[in-house]
């Protein structure tokens, strides 16, 4: 039997892909791509934006042209929230949720023994225990993402994510610890901690996740410890100061901003103002050597007058961020921002992403050119073109360079000599 998987949406969801491949290949599939023929079809869904829900359709459609017979399953978070809404997509043969994944190869075969349309949702409850998953390979050679936290009870106004994820659980150090060995002895030089609200990690155990980035780093083996994506608030001083004593903890952090104005972030129930974000990123440059701070912006939140987006504009351009995901607010059925009057038009909130693209993408060409004549450490991923490879510094900076040997997988010490327009060259050292 073939059994191939498409990923819709974060680094945690691609995590899961892998642990279901995982568990997949173990019952005796082969795991081929999700472009070749194959006997089920598995959607890891995401249902942060409706754009997404309607990626989740288009893609459960394109299952069922490939292959009408095959048995075609979705699950993630879009279920997870949206149960009745994802029932009546006849398209999916097999439907689960985001909390009890290690059920889908039997309801897999649930469906392949009796033709019988398999539902199986458990709804997250108070108290529940982070799902026991270890990843021992990934596709990508270089780096892995370890899955350390999952859930979020932050309730920001214009998020589904705690619908459909739950409450927070973390991965006991225990654990975190065996699989970061079997990584390690699998020649990862880099791990990348990842959470649907990392910053909360350890919350319910009596830990913090500065104490699964120290067991990251005392890891024989691995190179590397890098993070995900951050809430800002939840990243105190004390432990800014530890990471930095920590010689493998890579100086990038992706700190959540989604507005530069003070007003909009009350109505999105974000729990700080720009002064203490602005605070925390003056921390980690004083604590880290050319350190990136990265992050992603929203425009058009409903109320957001012209004057509230200049401020934004204003903020982002005086932090400096190398790199910004910047997009239109999208309302998200069963979250308070979408009943909220004041919605902004469709142009509009397309003109003020055009205008925030522009100031951001204007700032990371200097941030580039800033790296020129620096040497870093940088771990090569692939081979652009024959001789050509690309890898990422320690600050997640993208560096080409010619080699005639394979450099893929390798940590090297590399002279930048120069900037373009998204990444730099440099030279061997």
């Amino acid at each position: 039997m073939r059994v191939a998987f498409f990923t819709l949406g974060c680094k945690v969801n691609q995590y899961e892909t892998q642990i279901l491949s995982q568990l997949f290949a173990d019952d005796g599939y082969d795991v081929v791509s999700h472009t070749e023929p194959a006997d089920v079809y598995i959607l890891n869904s995401c249902t942060v934006t409706s754009t997404g829900d309607k990626k989740t359709r288009q893609m459960l459609r394109r299952f069922k042209s490939q292959n009408p017979g095959a048995v075609v399953a979705l699950t993630g978070c879009f279920p997870q929230a949206f149960p009745d809404a994802a029932e009546r997509l006849p398209e999916a043969d097999v439907i689960t949720g985001s909390s009890n994944r290690a059920r889908l190869p039997e309801a897999v075969k649930r469906r392949l023994a009796t033709g019988e349309r398999v539902i199986d949702i458990s709804p997250h409850q108070q108290g529940e225990g982070f799902e026991h998953m270890s990843m021992k390979k990934f596709s990508e050679r270089t780096r892995a993402f370890v899955k350390i936290e999952d859930g979020c009870e932050r309730y920001c106004s214009y998020c589904i994510i705690p619908k459909a994820r739950g409450p927070v659980r973390s991965k006991p150090l225990t654990d975190l610890r065996e699989e970061l060995h079997n990584l390690a002895r699998a020649s990862y030089q880099e791990v990348v901690l990842v959470g649907v609200n990392l910053s909360c990690y350890g919350a319910e155990l009596g830990i913090r996740l500065i104490d699964a980035v120290e067991l990251a780093c005392s890891i024989d083996g691995i190179q590397r410890v890098r993070l995900g994506s951050l809430e800002p608030e939840l990243l105190s001083e004390e432990d800014i100061q530890r990471m930095a004593a920590q010689p493998k903890v890579c100086p990038q952090f992706h700190l959540s901003l989604q507005s530069g104005c003070d007003e909009t972030l009350k109505r999105m129930n974000r729990h700080y103002t720009t002064r203490e974000y602005e605070s925390i990123v003056r921390s980690l440059r004083k604590n880290f050597k050319n350190c990136a701070i990265t992050t992603d912006i929203m425009v058009g939140f409903p109320k957001e007058t012209e004057e509230e987006f200049q401020q934004s504009m204003a903020f982002a351009s005086k932090i400096a961020f190398p790199k910004v995901h910047v997009f239109a607010y999208s309302p998200r059925e069963g979250t308070r921002a979408a009943a909220m009057p004041g919605q902004i038009s469709k142009g509009e909130k397309e003109e003020r992403s055009a205008r925030m693209i522009a100031l951001t993408q204007e700032v990371r060409k200097n941030f580039l050119q800033s790296q020129v004549g620096q040497t870093v450490s940088v771990l090569f991923e692939r081979e652009l073109a024959p001789h050509v490879f690309e890898g990422y510094s320690e600050n997640y900076t993208p560096v080409h360079l010619s080699s005639p040997e394979d450099l893929h997988g390798k940590i090297l010490p590399v002279k930048i000599i120069s900037a373009q327009s998204d990444w730099c060259t440099g030279q061997l050292m």
